[in-house]
């Protein structure tokens, strides 16, 4: 077991923070009710009415719940919305609770307050998602606790989180906590005992008497009630709307066009310039020069800027703007980087590689003996895999509008951190927080990438600077060349088999660790002698959380050397992983019942094979086998069979649209994804060459569930990526013989 230092052992203890529900209530003037938990103690009820019960006839006074005059139920969520479905699943698990009826249930987006931040959520991006965690597993210590000096802006949307933080410890809670108070109200009045009410779309009944009343009726009066901060949460068994596929609330808005993403905002009153930038072509370089002779005299031109570290052009209209500043020459400073091609990049990761040897590195999990076993053992495989550095690509362009006036600051923009945003453009602008208000729409796409706010930062300093209301709009190619990005890595392993085929040494070292600390280590397999370890090498780019993040890498790496190692051992790939999960129901159920939906083993049309991976992370366990077919000489996939067991899934429909937008997402990277470096820079800039997967490549797609009972609920929005890439090589391999150990796929075949 690997021992941690006496400074790592007392900081273990911060981990062990209890999750902290503050419930209270209040009234309005005039009657009606919000129910919520206050995740901040000492944060007035009052100070929210003005930011969440603005509306005609609005009615209530705290943190997660309103209920109006016509009984319209709104569920106030701190999460954003950016295509997954966490407003209305979040809308969803209150509803259950409370009884409300599902047609009369709204959903509001939570204002960039502290009201909101959720502790729940920041706990859980500070302790391990494995459901299998072992005490050899060595988290990534400095990492945490930068996450943890973070939870003060915890409102955060990201890790697969929301659905399993928020909507099971705030929102369940505080849809229960209303209903106990509107029963014990309607109690009062009709001089009963609550027992004797029920509740049922909206309404409470008395049978005896038949008496029977909208919630809105008694929402003053529930206010008044005491507040259960620990009320009885259903049971699955008393569920009505959990675990039902209930319809979304925010498609109606995206099919018809009104709804609102960041670079759609238009303040009611201001009249709006626009901002085209430029930022370095390599990382850490700043302006040293420019030439903007040409673009002073261009139509539309308002003014050009040198903010150091890039060059805005500010002009009337985007297309202005981003003409103008395409004009000007710039230069730029020196470099400290010595990679200029991507070979650099891997041969600095070899080198790190190689010095740390055998048994160098930091050891980030280890148990038994692996030296000994690996020494002994009559069989030995090694390999090593390369994966290439990604961007996020959302569909929405990266924007920011920003209003500076008299001192403070407004901010439109599409970001998962809203609070973190606010805290960057405070130090950015020599603001307080309390000069700053982040308005926060749909977001059209993020994957990890919006949870930077360096491109808040920058619309606030060109705002701060001119004085104008702007909207700044990155170029695609902005984005692709100028980002922040997945890192690329190599990863090598060795293993270790017995005479029986077993294997019973595994060894593997890789240059990047960053979250979630356990994607690196087979933690669910049976392997008596285990060393993971971590051979530090810098990166060229800058990195950012990419979707499912570090898993994202060693779903592949891992996935891709058990199936060697069954291919090594002449053994079926399922019924070897099968037979390393002695110690894991859960995910022989899993692997059992993917067999049986993809029908795995049966006789192959000539030229197709399947291939499997299952990996787990953000508490789900999904496992998926794709068939490929390499008849042509290249692959074509034809169909890709998921099974998930994420616990107890609350809105299946939804739930299959993120595995499915997973599986597409882990599909396109691994056939597709690469960016290249050219002197330093990045070469790939927009569609036509950092390509993504076209529907008539897409495989069919068949998701099963399996709800497994009284566990944690896990996430949706990653696990479905980790294991597409390697599922796809490894029928690859299956088909044609030939195993992929680099990243993107079609590299390999043109």
């Amino acid at each position: 077991m690997n021992k941690m230092s006496s400074e790592k052992n007392e900081r273990s203890k911060l981990v062990k923070w209890s999750r902290r529900g503050f419930i209270g209530a209040g009234v309005l003037a005039g009657g009606g009710l919000l129910i919520g938990i206050g995740v901040r103690p000492g944060n007035p009820v009052g100070a929210l009415a003005p930011k969440v019960a603005t509306g005609a006839g609005e009615q209530l006074v705290n943190s997660w719940v309103k209920i109006d005059a016509n009984n319209i139920i709104t569920a106030i969520v701190p999460h954003c919305e950016m295509g997954q479905g966490a407003h209305s699943v979040l809308g969803q698990m209150l509803a259950d609770e409370l009884d409300a009826k599902w047609d009369d249930v709204r959903v509001m987006q939570a204002p960039a307050d502290g009201s909101y931040v959720v502790t729940d959520t920041a706990r859980m991006f500070a302790a391990p998602f494995t459901l299998n965690a072992a005490d050899w597993i060595e988290p990534t210590w400095n990492g945490l606790f930068t996450q943890v000096a973070r939870f003060a802006d915890a409102m955060i949307t990201g890790g697969s989180s929301s659905i399993r933080t928020t909507g099971q410890h705030q929102m369940r809670i505080a849809g229960a906590a209303a209903r106990k108070m509107l029963k014990g109200a309607a109690a009062d009045a009709w001089n009963v005992s609550p027992n004797e009410i029920t509740t049922k779309d909206s309404t409470l009944f008395h049978e005896a008497s038949g008496r029977s009343a909208s919630y809105a009726e008694f929402a003053s009066a529930a206010a008044e009630q005491p507040m259960d901060q620990t009320p009885a949460l259903k049971s699955p068994a008393e569920y009505r709307l959990m675990g039902k596929s209930k319809r979304r609330t925010d498609i109606p808005a995206k099919a018809n066009g009104t709804a609102e993403f960041g670079i759609d905002a238009v303040p009611e009153g201001l009249s709006l310039s626009y901002a085209a930038v430029v930022r370095p072509p390599l990382p850490g370089t700043k302006v040293t020069g420019m030439d903007a002779a040409r673009a002073k005299d261009m139509a539309g031109v308002l003014q050009i800027l040198n903010m150091g570290n890039f060059v805005a052009v500010v002009a009337e209209s985007y297309w202005e703007a981003q003409q103008a500043v395409g004009t000007i020459g710039i230069e730029w400073s020196d470099t400290e980087s010595a990679i200029r091609t991507t070979n650099d990049q891997f041969a600095a990761f070899a080198k790190a590689l190689d010095e740390v040897g055998e048994s160098g590195g930091e050891q980030a999990a280890a148990k038994g003996d692996f030296a000994a076993a690996f020494a002994e053992a009559p069989t030995k495989i090694e390999a090593e895999y390369k994966v290439p550095y990604l961007a996020h690509a959302p569909m929405e362009p990266i924007n920011c509008t920003a209003h500076f006036k008299d001192g403070a600051i407004d901010i439109w923009t599409s970001t998962q951190v809203p609070l973190m945003a606010r805290s960057a453009v405070a130090d950015a602008i020599g603001l307080s927080d309390d000069a700053i208000t982040i308005h926060h729409p749909y977001l059209g796409g993020a994957f990890g990438r919006r949870l930077e706010s360096e491109y808040v930062t920058m619309a606030a300093r060109v705002a701060k600077a001119t004085g104008y209301p702007v909207k700044m709009i990155w170029s695609r190619e902005e984005d692709t060349q100028k980002s922040i990005y997945r890192p690329a890595d190599i990863s090598r392993f060795r293993g270790a088999l017995d005479t029986e085929g077993r294997l019973v040494a595994y060894d593997n070292v890789f240059t990047q660790r960053h979250d979630p600390a356990e994607a690196s280590v087979p933690a669910m397999y049976d392997i008596a002698n285990t060393s993971v370890r971590v051979a530090e090498a810098a990166l060229h780019l800058p990195f950012a959380a990419w979707r499912s993040v570090d898993h994202s890498q060693h779903g592949w790496f891992i996935e891709s050397f058990i199936d060697e190692a069954a291919h090594e051992a002449g053994t079926d790939p399922l019924e070897y992983r099968l037979s390393m999960l002695s110690n894991a129901p859960r995910h022989r159920a899993v692997l059992t019942k993917l067999g049986e939906i993809s029908n795995w083993g049966s006789a192959a049309e000539e030229g197709k094979a399947k291939g499997i991976a299952i990996v787990e992370s953000f508490g789900s366990i999904v496992a998926e086998v794709i068939e490929v077919d390499m008849s042509s000489g290249k692959p074509r996939m034809t169909n890709c069979w998921a099974v998930c067991d994420a616990g107890f899934v609350m809105n299946p429909d939804g739930f299959r649209n993120q595995i499915e937008g997973g599986i597409v997402y882990g599909l396109t990277a691994a056939l597709y994804g690469e960016l290249d470096l050219v002197d330093g820079a990045v070469k790939q800039s927009n569609f036509h060459d950092y390509k993504m997967l076209r529907m008539d490549e897409t495989p069919n797609i068949e998701v099963a569930i399996i709800n497994s009972g009284d566990v944690p609920v896990g996430g949706a929005g990653e696990p479905g990526l980790p294991p597409a890439a390697p599922a796809l090589t490894n029928a690859i391999f299956a088909a044609s013989g030939e195993r992929i150990r680099e990243l993107p796929i079609m590299k390999r075949f043109g």
